[in-house]
């Protein structure tokens, strides 16, 4: 019965056989990298290197395309030969730290607070392996508080349970052929957000025109400020601790999920938007305040200038009541008609963005003021022109978005995988 234990869920089918229960000492050699500071890292450098924090940003299981070079004399590095698994020593949490990658290319020179295992068996396997099963028995090892580590001699105790090669083979080769999907699939989405961010460009730089059908030409743009468009409507000041995600009568936008969360172009049925508590008094939020289609919400605070006044413009309410909370402006276009989603890309565009940029005020904190913001100025084209540029870019986004969820639907794919292939 102990022996059936040692069997994956899903499997090949050629392969019958029970996994054998191993020590990671017995099967690798285990040695340490060599420090690369972050000064030496250089453009032109002559020799590929990789850094223990870049396991964490630049790099999967898989390790073949290096992202670092350093003029560091050859003999005073560790390198890397294929096959190679290296782990951080080093991380901020004991899940962070469990992260393991294989390199695939030799003399690639490894850096400090690396711990490189050397093994006859498949390294990629063995990379998926401890990424996914054995997880969090590396977690448990790792010790320490606001910084933890974990040495060699304690990943030679970790207990494994490995096939033959030939399966290792045959289970390394297949997830990487869905990393290289799912790794086709984000360069996709780049390739798309880039042109989506150049042709942005060129339209609100007046570069790139629409024509109406007959071919002939739109007006010309005409300059505004802030204030000649949009007004203001009050918003509240209710806390996280007011709000909830279960149930209530109104939603409210809280700043925070402006920056981290909402789309440009905010519609309720896709977006998680909490409810503010039912024992929260609402009777003094005046009816204007309520959201309407075209508003923008705009987040006026920002520890960095980067999301300070980033704006959502909203499309879609589905009939809810909704309010705009702490930390965010609430602005409504007046007597001039905005076509919907137009002002949300236009809010998006550089040269607005410099000018909000600029009128932002604090140390720690960014924030911005609503009159400093009514008198940032812009072109706006014509209501036939703004809806055919809104269309357009819309039409952009929503291919973007539909790549999103392929790789949303890879990754849960691979994640089902690595569940099920391992012991």
């Amino acid at each position: 019965m102990e022996e059936q234990k040692r069997v994956p869920k899903l499997r090949f089918t050629e392969f019958s056989e029970n996994w054998n229960g191993v020590l990671f000492g017995d099967i690798a050699a285990f040695t340490k990298g060599k420090n690369i500071s972050k000064s030496d890292i250089v453009d032109d450098g002559q020799t590929e290197c990789i850094r223990y924090g870049e396991l964490y940003t630049d790099y999967n299981e898989i390790i073949e395309e290096i992202v670092s070079k350093t003029n560091l004399p050859k003999d005073e590095l560790v390198l890397s030969k294929i096959n190679d698994v290296i782990i951080p020593s080093s991380g901020e949490t004991q899940l962070d730290i469990a992260t393991a990658s294989c390199v695939l290319k030799n003399d690639v020179a490894l850096g400090g607070d690396l711990n490189i295992v050397r093994t006859k068996q498949d390294g990629l396997f063995i990379s998926y392996y401890l990424n996914s099963a054995k997880k969090k028995d590396i977690a448990s090892l790792a010790q320490g508080n606001s910084v933890v580590h974990l040495y060699n001699h304690q990943l030679k105790g970790l207990k494994l349970n490995l096939p033959n090669l030939v399966e290792q083979q045959k289970i390394a080769t297949f997830l990487a052929t869905v990393d290289k999907k799912i790794a086709q699939l984000h360069q996709k989405k780049r390739l798309l957000e880039d042109y989506r961010k150049g042709v942005m460009q060129q339209i609100f730089s007046g570069e790139l025109r629409f024509t109406k059908e007959d071919g002939s030409a739109y007006p010309d743009w005409e300059e505004k400020k802030f204030k000649e468009i949009y007004s203001f409507y009050s918003t509240n000041s209710f806390s996280r601790d007011k709000l909830n995600y279960e149930s209530g009568k109104v939603r409210n936008v809280h700043y925070g999920d402006i920056h981290t969360k909402f789309s440009t172009l905010f519609d309720i049925n896709e977006e998680l938007v909490p409810y503010v508590n039912n024992d929260v008094d609402l009777s003094k939020v005046k009816k204007e305040s309520f959201l309407q289609l075209g508003d923008l919400l705009i987040a006026d605070a920002s520890e960095d200038y980067d999301d300070i006044g980033k704006t959502i413009e909203v499309v879609n309410l589905n009939s809810e009541k909704v309010i705009s909370g702490l930390h965010t402006f609430h602005a409504r276009p007046n007597k001039h008609k905005m076509a919907l989603g137009f002002s949300g890309y236009l809010l998006q565009n550089w040269m607005i963005r410099k000018q909000v940029m600029k009128i932002a005020q604090g140390t720690k904190v960014l924030g911005i003021s609503t009159g400093r913001l009514g008198e940032i100025k812009f072109f706006i084209p014509s209501y036939p022109e703004q809806t055919q540029i809104a269309n357009f870019l819309i039409a952009i986004d929503k291919k973007i978005a539909v790549v999103q969820t392929q790789i949303s639907q890879n990754q849960q794919f691979k994640k089902g995988l690595l569940q099920q292939m391992f012991v």
